[in-house]
């Protein structure tokens, strides 16, 4: 059965299509109940991240795959067809392959060779498999899409400037508060954005760093390599008041940080007397700051979609390491249409080898009584001559349908080798 591969990403969707399109921990098991619901869809997997949300599954026909993931993605989400009908895109077999591996190995993204986006991959896959919602098609889509990964990371310099998008926020920021040496900052998570965060404000000199956490202990750790003040997210409202700058980049479900916490934030004491300005560097999706925080006098806000555009300039300037992943990419796939072609023939191929062992062993217990007389060395000999025999009758008509099958006219040649030799071709995985 063919693969499909259908979802909107950053490319063409808005921040705030995403965020509602979005996937959070306690959904997914509904979701995979949903999609083995469906009568189309065979295996799944469900890729959301803050660039783009993805379904990869098995599927009967493209029409019927393609209707059946989309209606999940608008049902399940509660989003009307025609609000992500212009960003969807979908991808079919080997293009779906090339899409997956292109994202694992970070030249789909909107930082070039980001370093999450392959531990997110992984981590897909891994909480499918755990739904029971993938098997040996999808799941060697997406182990192509890993080792795909790898191998763009060790054999090329394409993820050698993974905090373009923190350090074209940061640099907004330093540009709206006039500078950040001394200034107070408040990072709000502990995960990987939030550590590139840490070090980029440290490089341009801020002053006092706090950091909350839902989990303290996360907070804590970070704040200790990072020089800060540990805290939980019970201390968010306090840590905002202080704050000059707030980078924020949880995988909350909904908004942290509102416009009542904010104009609270900018009444309160020092704050108000000094009119001192707060600038809010929202890296999640969904997002972590509520827009409207802009209607309070003296607040600023950048999100994803105000970071696009500046690091999407330095696509070009990598473009000999894009290139080089991009061969990777095509090996990494032929190597997975390989192995499905193989996949699929193998139940025909062994179909034959076991007609030729039929036949083999049939004549021989027939010749069993004449055998017997020969000594023990002659007779072993008669029967590794009938081994040969059959496996030189089978080489050709093997390794034409296999050629062929690389060639696409496989299915047609299999279905007719199958018929003369008088068994129902059934194509394997």
């Amino acid at each position: 059965m063919p693969i499909l591969g259908l979802g909107v990403s950053y490319r063409r969707a808005s921040v705030e299509l995403l965020e509602r399109l979005a996937f959070v921990d306690e959904e997914y098991a509904k979701a995979y109940r949903r999609l083995a619901d469906l009568e189309p869809v065979s295996e799944s997997v469900i890729l959301s991240t803050c660039n783009r949300v993805e379904v990869y599954a098995e599927v009967s026909s493209y029409h019927a795959g393609f209707l059946a993931l989309k209606r999940f993605l608008f049902e399940s989400r509660e989003v009307q067809p025609d609000d992500f009908a212009e960003p969807l895109y979908s991808h079919y077999e080997e293009d779906a392959a090339v899409h997956l591996f292109d994202v694992a190995s970070g030249i789909d993204s909107m930082v070039l060779g980001e370093p999450q986006i392959l531990s997110q991959v992984r981590q897909a896959n891994d909480r499918a498999e755990a739904e029971g919602a993938t098997g040996p098609m999808v799941s060697a889509l997406f182990r192509g899409a890993i080792r795909t990964g790898k191998r763009a990371r060790a054999e090329t310099a394409i993820g050698a400037a993974p905090g373009a998008l923190v350090e074209a926020g940061t640099a907004l920021a330093e540009r709206a508060l006039d500078g950040l040496a001394g200034k107070s900052a408040l990072v709000v998570g502990a995960g990987g954005m939030a550590s590139l965060a840490t070090g980029h404000l440290r490089d341009r000199g801020i002053g006092e760093l706090r950091i909350v956490n839902r989990s303290i202990e996360r907070a804590r750790k970070l704040a200790q390599r990072a020089g800060g003040e540990p805290g939980g997210l019970e201390m968010l409202s306090k840590a905002l008041a202080h704050a000059d700058l707030v980078v924020s980049s949880t995988g909350s479900a909904g908004i942290l940080i509102g416009p009542e916490a904010v104009r609270e934030a900018m009444e309160s004491g020092d704050r108000s007397a000094s009119a001192r300005p707060l600038f809010l560097l929202d890296l999640a999706v969904p997002r972590d700051v509520d827009p409207s925080v802009t209607d309070v006098p003296g607040v600023m806000v950048a999100d994803i979609d105000d970071l696009k555009h500046l690091v999407t300039r330095r696509i070009g300037q990598a473009t000999a390491e894009v290139d080089k992943v991009r061969a990777i990419v095509q090996e990494e796939v032929r190597r997975l249409t390989s192995w499905r072609r193989a996949a699929r023939l193998a139940p025909l191929i062994q179909a034959l080898r076991d007609r030729g062992a039929q036949v083999r062993e049939g004549e021989l217990a027939r010749l069993k009584p004449l055998l017997a007389r020969l000594p023990e060395r002659e007779r072993r000999e008669v029967e590794a001559l009938t081994m040969r025999i059959v496996a030189k009758l089978l080489h050709d008509p093997i390794v034409r349908v296999k050629e062929t099958s690389s060639g696409g006219g496989g299915d047609q040649l299999a279905r007719a080798l199958a018929e003369l030799f008088g068994f129902e071709y059934r194509p394997g995985t």
